[in-house]
């Protein structure tokens, strides 16, 4: 139970994300989660990008699924959707790369997925397809509360945790009903709006975070607007974890899917994260 009564969902029993929070818990750590656009420039290269991440020592690494209407990003990850689905990738050419790269990398990964995409499938399809690629979990910014019970049953039966978003628009009651449902973390939004790259961390968000302690025992990880160490750091002190897009996207852009030329900017990228890990672990 949470300090005000309301019950409380924990992480997939035995979980592959609920064990990495509690790792880095017990060593006083937080979570470094870069977000990646899957096929962009191509989906071989999204598995070396993924590798490389996993190399540099991030602990969780978010999937984003290319949808055509995106809720709620910034045009640097619209414009990564769009250069991805003019190449036809489909949700099971994305299935396939993450059971080549699942295995290969110790940090569980999540779906970042438009529920339109899950509904054309098929919830139970859907769920299990992402369940065998090897997805420890699933975020969907578009599935409302009201209509996401069915789908965490079928989630929890996978064993998939199903993320939820908490934003600064969400008023407490509201957010108290979203905790008492979630599994594996709470994303927490940092800023109204878009994704996308900002200068500092949004004025409020360690209140709003120790509000959420009080709904809560799952993580917390914020995600919007997070592009620089300095600011992951900033978050130590409330958060359990941070999310960061953009900035990465707009690392990957310059890649031109050819191993060899990649490589620098493979390394580049490799040092960019790691500046990140060592301001939060």
């Amino acid at each position: 139970m949470s300090k005000s009564g309301t019950p409380v969902h924990q992480s997939i029993p035995g979980g592959r994300i609920a064990g990495v929070f509690s790792g880095l818990r017990a060593r006083g750590a937080r979570a470094f989660m870069p977000f990646v656009v899957a096929g962009d420039p191509d989906l071989a290269t999204t598995a070396r990008v993924i590798e490389t991440l996993d190399g540099a020592g991030c602990q969780l690494c978010e999937v984003g699924f290319p949808f055509s209407d995106p809720v709620a990003d910034g045009p640097v990850i619209q414009a990564a959707f769009t250069r991805a689905l003019q190449k036809r990738v489909r949700v099971e050419d994305i299935f396939a790369m993450i059971r080549e790269v699942a295995p290969r990398v110790r940090m569980p990964l999540v779906g970042m997925v438009s529920y339109s995409l899950v509904f054309r499938r098929g919830v139970e399809a859907f769920v299990s397809d992402a369940a065998a690629a090897g997805l420890a979990g699933l975020i969907m910014p578009d599935l409302p509360l009201e209509e996401a019970d069915g789908l965490a049953t079928v989630c929890a039966a996978r064993g998939v945790d199903l993320v939820p978003l908490v934003t600064p628009k969400t008023d407490p009651a509201r957010a108290a009903k979203i905790c008492a449902r979630a599994s594996g973390f709470i994303y927490c939004v940092a800023v109204a709006g878009v994704t996308g790259e900002r200068s500092g961390i949004a004025d409020g968000i360690g209140e709003r975070l120790r509000g959420l302690r009080e709904l809560t025992t799952l993580p917390l990880c914020v995600g919007f607007g997070v592009s620089h160490p300095d600011q992951a750091a900033a978050l130590r002190d409330f958060a359990d974890g941070v999310i960061v897009g953009s900035a990465v996207v707009r690392q990957v852009e310059t890649m031109a899917g050819d191993p060899e030329g990649d490589r620098q900017r493979l390394e580049e990228l490799s040092r960019w994260c790691r500046g990140f890990v060592e301001a939060l672990v």
